[in-house]
């Protein structure tokens, strides 16, 4: 019976399913208010329960975008291994990943953990928040930029430790969305590949803007450096400076600011938090 019931959970897990396992007592009416059929001794196995809470349709492929742009995604769930493997293949998160229990986690030094978060594809299972902060702080130490998403009360402290916390506007708790920087109002996984492509886009654009600016300007401030210095005549009155300035930099300016994104803008490398706007 033991090993019948170990291969149908092993099944239910290995399909995405989340497994709750029932069991009863029987008590006379006047335990009921008692505590000692608390106790887990004595329950009887009456079956399994699976819940399944499939994936959005467009998960898949705003994963595909996120390995282009060069983001690395790593599943953190207090999930069966088995049941995060399932569901990281079916939306094609990974296909042969290295899974870490959280009770394993605890028995790891840190150099250990720095060196399998190198690891191309990677999900921790079995968490708990304490193996949350522990994962995000090893990631911080390597220098890389965290993002975290979540939902939950546990979910708060690594939320709060990340770069940018990320909470469900939906089923998102009060305290998740506290300590989060960016409330996802559709609790939709693709909305934050949007918003990634969104912000890189805005990036270039202002870069594209401030160089045209320089450019533009410069050989205008040139005469007036050879005017104080070597007493040249002004070519231009300061009026027609500024009707050069509102014909040729605003206008101009203003259309490269509100620029569509580029093609490959989300199949670039991210940039460092060391780039400067201008090189």
């Amino acid at each position: 019976m033991r090993k019948r019931s170990e291969d149908v959970l092993a099944e239910m897990t290995a399909g995405t399913l989340r497994v709750l396992a029932i069991a009863y007592r029987e008590c006379e009416s006047s335990d009921v208010r008692s505590t000692e059929w608390e106790s887990p001794g004595g329950l009887i196995f009456a079956g399994f329960v699976g819940m399944e809470d499939p994936p959005r349709p467009e998960v898949p492929d705003a994963i595909k975008k996120c390995k282009e742009a060069g983001i690395k995604i790593i599943m953190v769930t207090g999930d069966n291994p088995e049941t995060a493997r399932a569901v990281g293949n079916e939306i094609r998160l990974f296909s042969n990943p290295v899974i870490i229990k959280g009770s394993d986690l605890k028995g790891m030094i840190h150099k250990e953990l720095l060196q399998i978060l190198q690891e191309k594809e990677i999900a921790f299972a079995r968490v708990t928040p304490e193996d949350k902060m522990t994962i995000v702080s090893a990631l911080k130490d390597l220098g890389e930029v965290v993002a975290v998403t979540g939902d939950g009360v546990n979910d708060a402290p690594a939320l709060k430790k990340a770069d940018i916390g990320v909470a469900m506007g939906i089923t998102g708790t009060d305290v998740a969305k506290e300590a989060s920087d960016i409330i996802l109002m559709d609790d939709n996984f693709a909305t934050i590949v949007r918003a990634i492509e969104e912000g890189r886009t805005v990036f270039e654009n202002i870069k594209k803007f401030t160089t045209y600016i320089l450019s533009s300007n410069i050989p205008e401030i040139i005469p007036y450096i050879a005017f104080v210095i070597l007493g040249i005549p002004l070519p231009l009155t300061i009026v027609q400076i500024l009707a050069v300035d509102l014909g040729t930099d605003m206008l101009p300016a203003l259309a490269l600011g509100a620029e569509p994104p580029e093609p490959d803008i989300l199949r670039r490398p991210p940039r460092s938090i060391r780039d400067r706007l201008l090189s």
